[in-house]
């Protein structure tokens, strides 16, 4: 372990995985392509830097005594259980992809198929990184957003970062196969206010992981 990581020892982590799921009626929902494999290799990656590590997560989530694991499915939920782990928390990191809308009305029994059109209104759910922004629960709690982006990947990310008051955003190209969601490899661009942090070069997860985390280590106080 480096002496950035071991930083990490004792620090409390909480990390958000997979993808969010709105539920349309009792058997469908919309969701996205995430498979929960990042923020898995985040949850783990701080356990072996000795972390308190709690996983918040729409995913399977991985074999590991030491990470304390809650699921969710839906944006409202991961916002509040977000609300009652972060206080007292040092780092989040929200690889997450949170479904940027949902159903407006949910319903009570399965949707019958017809043979005509079916429109369905939706709204947008919950920003969850803009509301734990001036939230007194996320004081002093250094975070970590994620962007998946297939173009103006930077600038994009750099308005999310500002937006939502995070500290480090790290930006990956979900076009591209070989890292994209689902995939066992990843590569980020890591920007914060200033610009750009690193480029974590294509590897697998686990060491996308481990870099992510040696650079969070090195800016906690």
């Amino acid at each position: 372990m480096s002496a950035g990581r071991d930083r990490l020892r004792g620090a409390r982590v909480v990390v958000t995985a997979g993808g969010t799921r709105e539920p349309i009626d009792p058997v469908r929902y919309l969701g996205n392509r995430s498979s929960g494999k990042m923020g898995n290799a985040l949850a783990c990656a701080a356990a072996e830097c000795g972390a308190r590590v709690t996983l918040v997560t729409t995913a399977a989530a991985p074999e590991d005594h030491r990470i304390n694991v809650v699921h969710v499915e839906t944006a409202d939920a991961m916002l509040a259980v977000l609300r009652m782990h972060i206080s007292g928390a040092e780092v989040l990191l929200m690889a997450a992809a949170v479904a940027d809308y949902r159903p407006e009305q949910v319903a009570a029994g399965k949707l019958k198929k017809r043979n005509e059109p079916w429109e369905l209104r939706l709204v947008p759910t919950v920003d969850v990184l803009h509301t734990l922004r001036d939230l007194p629960e996320r004081n002093g709690v250094f975070v970590v957003g994620f962007a998946a982006e297939t173009d103006e990947m930077v600038s994009s990310a750099q308005r999310k970062l500002h937006d939502k008051g995070m500290d480090l955003i790290a930006v990956n190209d979900v076009s591209r196969g070989d890292i994209g969601m689902g995939a066992d490899h990843n590569e980020l661009t890591v920007l914060d206010a200033a610009g750009l942090v690193e480029v974590i070069r294509r590897a697998p997860k686990a060491e996308v992981a481990a870099r992510l985390l040696e650079i969070v280590a090195s800016r906690l106080p």
